[in-house]
């Protein structure tokens, strides 16, 4: 697998040609997997075909319990990564069973404190919220560990039920209940609360740093920068279409290997387009920028739109051009995304 990602990097490096990277994410499944070794031949091969920035955040996705002492040293001996974004969940053995994780709460603090200790200043840690079972006290323990470790970005995600996946069919078969939407809320309100008061800045809807710890990547995706994305299932971005490589691994070695790339490709529409901006720009801090939409939009798109936004005028405002969704409006937003949604 290893061998074809690099196959495929060389063999893409025409693409985006005239845009110089910033980032580097090694994420979407279990980059922590790899050796030392490996991910710097990987580094290695980007540096050599692709023309980068100096200043490069270097993200690795990690496991806690691939995180061991000595992993960690070779880490960063070895390697350029900068930051690590460390997939903890939960500070609570119960809730990782129940998650199905397989790191244990010691581990998930031990990978911390090593990480800190080999020098990884630049670390991210995600945290669920609202799982069946837990309580707001487990919660707000959770957040004092993160603030206890001055970890300076942390993701948080309230608990989803996905089809076609153990949690649903556990929840149809009753075997555990469905997460409670209140009790989510609840964690959502202690969690901005907590964090903001402790100097943290709520910069994305799910995402929360110290200053100067942003994710760079995340945050360029945001903002609709280009981007290219190598290995099975991942995606890529050009400004004008979006294109996903095969997902089964042997297919996506196979088509490598025969140097036909197995992918398939959309053109957004102007429509498309507009509604990512909406969806995409309610959940930062900094908005939608009305004067961007507006170019995407034709005169009657443009009507319907100020009508849904005037409707939700108690739950968003615009300041300075752009429209922003308020406080009270941040756990309906999905909801109210799909209001101000356009059809073609």
């Amino acid at each position: 697998m290893l061998e074809a990602i690099k196959q495929e990097l060389i063999e893409r490096k025409e693409e985006l040609k005239n845009q110089r990277f910033k980032t580097i994410y090694l994420g979407g499944g279990t980059p922590s997997l790899l050796t030392p070794e490996q991910i710097k031949t990987l580094i290695d091969c980007i540096y050599e075909h692709y023309p980068l920035e100096k200043e490069l955040e270097i993200t690795l996705e990690a496991n806690p319990d691939d995180l061991s002492l000595d992993y960690l040293i070779s880490l960063k001996n070895q390697t350029p990564i900068n930051r690590l974004s460390i997939g903890l969940q939960s500070f609570e053995d119960e809730e990782l069973v129940f998650m199905n994780r397989a790191h244990h709460q010691t581990q998930s603090l031990e990978c911390i404190e090593n990480a800190q200790k080999v020098g990884f200043e630049n670390l991210s840690v995600d945290l669920i919220y609202g799982t069946p079972g837990t309580n707001t006290q487990k919660w707000r323990n959770a957040l004092k560990k993160v603030m206890e470790f001055k970890i300076p970005h942390i993701s948080a995600y309230a608990l989803t039920v996905e089809e076609k996946t153990p949690l649903n069919t556990w929840i149809k078969q009753k075997k555990t209940a469905s997460p409670n939407q209140d009790l989510q809320l609840e964690h959502f309100k202690i969690l901005r609360e907590e964090l903001q008061k402790n100097g943290y800045l709520a910069y994305e809807i799910s995402n929360y740093c110290l200053p100067g710890f942003a994710s760079k990547h995340n945050s360029n995706y945001w903002k609709g920068i280009p981007y290219l994305g190598f290995g099975p299932s991942a995606h890529s971005y050009d400004g004008k279409t979006r294109s996903w490589n095969v997902s089964n691994n042997s297919l996506y070695i196979k088509a490598v290997e025969s140097k036909k790339r197995d992918f398939q490709r959309e053109t957004l529409s102007n429509t498309q387009k507009a509604n990512e901006k909406i969806m995409i720009g309610l959940r930062s801090i900094q908005g939608v920028d009305l004067e961007e939409l507006w170019t995407l939009l034709n005169p009657k798109q443009k009507v319907e739109l100020e009508k849904e936004i005037d409707k939700n005028q108690t739950l968003l405002e615009i300041k300075n051009g752009r429209l922003i969704a308020k406080e009270e409006a941040l756990f309906l937003l999905d909801k109210i995304c799909v209001d101000l949604f356009l059809d073609s």
